[in-house]
């Protein structure tokens, strides 16, 4: 496994910009404070990530984690959710397989995400329900990348030095990560950066291995988000491990990945006209297929508008609208609503899971319409029914703004 020998220098320098969470697959596993065992020595940046891309290739991880969520406050939560409330777990990935499996251990059961050659699985133990789906397709990405040259040191400094315009980088620092020796980064945007303060990447030295990511955020000296290794080895993983061990009469729910085309072409078959699979924007273009009327304002909250694209919801055609840039943007998505009004699963238990108790959101009222509202450390959702149209306003701002934007949307 060579994870930062394989990638592009602007993807390994976007994941260290801050969007990791996602960028690693799951195989980042997060900062743990410096340990007692051996450290690497002092290198540059470019140096240290030269080293990690140079590493020889890992046939497999074994590790065990402590997973910490801070997003949601504890009065918003009810019941015992690993997810959401946190919980250690295992994590294993082969190279060889191309398979990935986590699990987090809570009172009501054990949360699971498993990735196998393209498609993955999870498992919410609250509910009893497996979502499976694929994720968008890179295997013609991963066999260019394979064949790519390693960036030298001084390709990586240039990317670097361009890259530092927009955001600040502390390190590398040499710790000791679940025993292993380490490096660590510290990424900051230097504007637009919504509610994120800081993110913080571990990779180990010898190996090029992502070993930990947390994130906080302006307001907090804490980790909102942190994924941290216990332990970790390196080796082959046996294939009996990469399987969902679920209770009986779990339910499956197939997640389908957003197709703007598949939604163009429902949208024209609906309005008499020839179907073209293609990707539609533009408010006029997007206002054509939508059986409802578009809200996009040049202006949102002093934002400027920067897009407005056509989305599938579920087979049937949505609007997504962002304005604003950077991490302090905001993103609105318009939908027909459903037969079902937002002040009624608002509610702690949820049918559709079996009565189990969960999240119980504040509601909010726009323009009478009651909604609700999800404020976390590091953003907030607004969901509210209007008429015909369903509004969700999300974006990495405090609960005001989101209102505010709301509030200017909805009539």
């Amino acid at each position: 496994m060579r994870f930062l020998r394989t990638v592009s220098t602007q993807r390994l320098l976007a994941i260290l910009a801050g969007v990791i969470l996602a960028a690693a697959g799951g195989t980042a596993i997060a900062v743990a404070a410096a340990g007692s065992g051996p450290v690497p020595p002092r290198e540059s940046l470019a140096e240290a990530l030269h080293q990690a891309a140079s590493a020889p290739s890992v046939s497999g991880i074994s590790a065990r984690i402590t997973f910490t969520n801070n997003l949601i406050t504890s009065t918003d939560l009810q019941g015992s959710d690993p997810i959401l409330n946190g919980a250690s777990g295992r994590l294993w990935l082969s190279s060889a397989t191309h398979q990935l499996r986590l699990e987090l251990q809570g009172q009501n059961g054990d949360a699971q995400v498993l990735v196998d050659n393209g498609s993955f699985s999870i498992y919410d133990p609250s509910s009893n329900t497996v979502y499976k789906g694929t994720l968008p397709s890179s295997s013609s990405q991963s066999s260019s990348s394979n064949s790519e040259p390693i960036p030298t040191v001084a390709q990586i400094q240039s990317d670097l030095t361009k890259l530092m315009q927009n955001i600040n980088v502390v390190g590398p620092l040499p710790r000791n990560v679940a025993g292993q020796p380490a490096y660590k980064v510290e990424v900051s945007p230097k504007h637009d950066g919504g509610l994120l303060g800081d993110v913080q990447l571990a990779w180990d030295a010898a190996h090029g291995i992502p070993l930990g990511i947390s994130i906080y955020s302006v307001n907090s000296s804490t980790p909102v988000l942190e994924l941290k290794a216990t332990d970790i080895s390196f080796g082959q993983v046996k294939s009996d491990v990469f399987s969902l061990k679920t209770p009986g009469g779990a339910k499956v729910v197939q997640v389908s990945p957003s197709a703007t085309g598949a939604a163009a072409d429902h949208a024209r078959s609906a309005k008499g006209k020839k179907s073209k699979h293609t990707q539609v924007s533009g408010p006029a273009a997007v206002q054509a297929l939508l059986p409802f009327t578009l809200a996009a304002p040049n202006r949102l909250v002093g934002l400027p508008r920067q897009s407005v694209e056509l989305l599938d919801w579920g087979g049937h055609p949505a609007a997504l609208v962002t304005y604003g840039q950077g991490l302090g943007a905001i993103a609105v998505i318009q939908q027909s609503a459903s037969g079902q009004s937002t002040s009624s699963s608002s509610s702690s238990t949820n049918s559709d899971n079996g009565g189990q108790p969960g999240l119980n959101l504040p509601t909010v009222s726009i323009h009478g319409a009651s909604g609700q509202e999800l404020a976390t450390a590091l953003g907030t959702v607004i969901r509210v029914q209007s008429g015909s149209v369903q509004y969700t306003v999300l974006g990495s701002v405090p609960p005001t703004a989101a209102e505010a934007a709301a509030k200017a949307l909805v009539p």
